[in-house]
Order: C-alpha cells, then sequence, then structure tokens
C-alpha cells in the first residue's frame, strides 16, 4: 500500500482552488421521498451554479441514467456535466467519494479510499447494504485516472474531517470515537492515522457536532475553515436548545487550542436557523424505507445548519431552509458574505435536502487543482 504521508501528499483546504466537483444523482426511496422530485430543483441549482465555476462529475446508476438525462437537458446543462455511470446506495457523495489529495511539487492529486459502512454499520449505522458505496471511491480513481491509496483498513466518511490545508484537521470525539467506526483504535491512533493519510500535523477534536445529527455528528455540520486560522462554528445563543451546550463546549475548547502552526484560530459564530426544521408526516408518507433501513418518525428534528455550506471556485453555496426561517436564512448570507468578502455567496433551498439526511456541503466532493495520473 502506497503511504501518502511517504509520498509527501497533503488534504488541501476546501477553499484551495478546485478542479471539479462530484455529486451522485439522488434515487434511493429511503432518503429521497417521492423519487426525489421535491428536492431536484435543489439540486439543479447547485450544479449550475457549480458549473460556472468548475468542471461536474455527475454519478448516476445504470438504471437511472435516461431520467438524469433528460433533468439535465431540461436545465439546459447536459452539454456541461460529464456523466459517470456507476452503480451506488446513495448520493452522499462526501461520505463515499475518495477524500483527495496533493503532492505539492509534482502537482499530483490522488484519493484515499476509506472503508465506508453507512455511517455506523452493524452499531448504528442507517442502511444495511452499502457494498456499492465502499467500492465508489476506487472506482472513481479509476475511470477519472487518478492514483489511490488504499484505506481500506480505517472507515471514515469525508464529512467527518476538514483540512486548513496547512496541516491543521478538524474532527470531532463524537463521530470519529464512536462505536460503529474503528472501536479497536484509540483516539491517538486514529488521529495519527489521520495525519498519516492526509498529510497533517494536528488534529483538534472538538467534543460535539449539531444535535440529532444521524452520521454521529460530523464536523462538517458544525465547524468549517474558512481559511488558515479562521473558521466559522454553528451557534445559538437560546439556552434552552439542545444544540447551545453542544456549541459551547466546541468553543471553549476552540479557544483553549491552537493549529498546527502555533495559531489562534479566529472563530465566527454563525447561527443555527432559529426555528428547528422538522419532518413531517407528507415527507414521510413519500419514502420507502428498506430492511434494516433507518426509518424516521413525524416531528423529528433535523440536522439542520448552515455551516453545510460548499466553496467553490468562486462562490459560497449556501443551505437556506425558508418558511419561519427567512430572516435566519438572510443573516446566514449576510454573515457570510462578510467573513469571505472574496466569493459571491449562493442561497440555496436546502429544506428538501437535509429531509434526505444531509446537506450541500454532504452532496459534493471537491478534487483539487493538479495532475491525474492518466
Amino acid at each position: 500500500m502506497r503511504n501518502p504521508e511517504h509520498d509527501g501528499y497533503y488534504m488541501p483546504g476546501e477553499f484551495a482552488p478546485h478542479a471539479a466537483t462530484v455529486m451522485i444523482f439522488p434515487e434511493r426511496p429511503g432518503s429521497w421521498p417521492y423519487g426525489a422530485a421535491p428536492a431536484m430543483p435543489s439540486f439543479v441549482k447547485i450544479w449550475e451554479s457549480i458549473l460556472a465555476d468548475e468542471l461536474l462529475y455527475l454519478v448516476v446508476s445504470p438504471e437511472k441514467l435516461g431520467a438524469c438525462r433528460e433533468i439535465l437537458r431540461n436545465a439546459g446543462l447536459l452539454d456541461r456535466v460529464t456523466l459517470l455511470t456507476i452503480p451506488q446506495n446513495d448520493a452522499w457523495a462526501r461520505d463515499t467519494c475518495p477524500t483527495f489529495v496533493v503532492q505539492p511539487e509534482t502537482g499530483d492529486v490522488a484519493g484515499v479510499d476509506w472503508r465506508f459502512n453507512a455511517w455506523g454499520g452493524e452499531v448504528d449505522g442507517l442502511y444495511a447494504d452499502y457494498a456499492e458505496d465502499n467500492a465508489l471511491a476506487s472506482v472513481l480513481c479509476h475511470n477519472l485516472g487518478y492514483g489511490r491509496f488504499d484505506a481500506q483498513d480505517f472507515v471514515l466518511e469525508g464529512g467527518s474531517v476538514h483540512s486548513d490545508g496547512e496541516g491543521t484537521l478538524l474532527v470531532t470525539e463524537a463521530c470519529l470515537l464512536s462505536e460503529g467506526r474503528n472501536p479497536s483504535l484509540s483516539r491517538a491512533q486514529i488521529g495519527e492515522r489521520l495525519c498519516r493519510y492526509l498529510g497533517a500535523e494536528k488534529v483538534l477534536w472538538l467534543p460535539r457536532g449539531i444535535y440529532n445529527d444521524e452520521t454521529n455528528e460530523h464536523v462538517d455540520n458544525v465547524c468549517a475553515f474558512l481559511r488558515p486560522g479562521e473558521a466559522v462554528l454553528a451557534w445559538t445563543d437560546d439556552k434552552t436548545d439542545p444544540q447551545y451546550a453542544m456549541s459551547a463546549a466546541d468553543l471553549a475548547y476552540l479557544e483553549s487550542v491552537t493549529d498546527a502552526k502555533g495559531r489562534r484560530l479566529t472563530v465566527h459564530k454563525l447561527p443555527v436557523p432559529a426555528h428547528p426544521v422538522c419532518i413531517t408526516q407528507h415527507d414521510l408518507d413519500g419514502f420507502t424505507f428498506a430492511p434494516g433501513e433507518d426509518e424516521r418518525e413525524a416531528g423529528e428534528r433535523l440536522a439542520a445548519s448552515y455551516v453545510n455550506f460548499y466553496f467553490t471556485n468562486h462562490s459560497v453555496l449556501l443551505p437556506q431552509f425558508g418558511g419561519e426561517n427567512a430572516q435566519s436564512d438572510a443573516l446566514a448570507v449576510k454573515l457570510m458574505q462578510q467573513w469571505c468578502p472574496e466569493r459571491k455567496v449562493i442561497p440555496v433551498p436546502a429544506r428538501e435536502l437535509i429531509v434526505g439526511g444531509g446537506n450541500i456541503h454532504c452532496l459534493t466532493q471537491q478534487i483539487p487543482a493538479g495532475k491525474t495520473h492518466a
């Protein structure tokens, strides 16, 4: 097995230049109610916004290729998207695609192929059959001409780690130390693996993520780097909200540590939606759950957060939840534009995405600028 550490590869920050973005066409009946029709306008908006800045690879199963092409044709995007016909179990590209790393001297880009077990395997995984998802990273590296680092002995999802590109990684203890990931490894051993595979020097272990996040609280829903030394943290001033104690613990931790370069982090508070975003009976009526798949309940609070944004080369794709959260949406846009003046903040309706179980960042995976091995 090639070792990224020995080869000098590292994981750039998401804010660094991209060659492309990878996404997956939504089709899982237990994630996307009513055949994904309610979520499709949001997907189209994301595809259009990405294509304004960089290439888009869209993975789609053979069974849904015709439907996907028709939607792209109607949106005027068919000739601009590169379709990759590959079987998979769901649309969460962040977690099932490779985590791409770069060799700075040669510019070569390669993918780290983690083991995927549907966010917990037999302990608390969200669906029982994830073989195609686990195979996707390897197939993508091969099809796109990128080298591959075999990390199939280590369970990880891309949404559970953020990089500042200068040696620092962000993770949450709630996720990476959960029993369904790598229970035979200690915290120190997990941190060492991450640094080895991602070319990092230091792991910052936030205690918690977003309340009721079914991924065991991925970091990409609660905290993200804007640039080296600067991050946003999901926040609420409402002490009666269960998110308050979780975010307060994260803030206390972040204020107590330095990054790999010895810097104190500048932490911006990005408020969560003022009103909880909950799943409805109408949403539930559109699902078809497979045996062994995690089911939902009407009124269940969803893990809605504005931190689940995505950087393209020149933009920020920012979730918006609508309805009674219109003011929260507008505030998030204002703050992100203030903190990212060099980028255009693009609001994306995301309520139907969070019904699926994740959001914009969960649905996207960046490929850093560089060279393939083809």
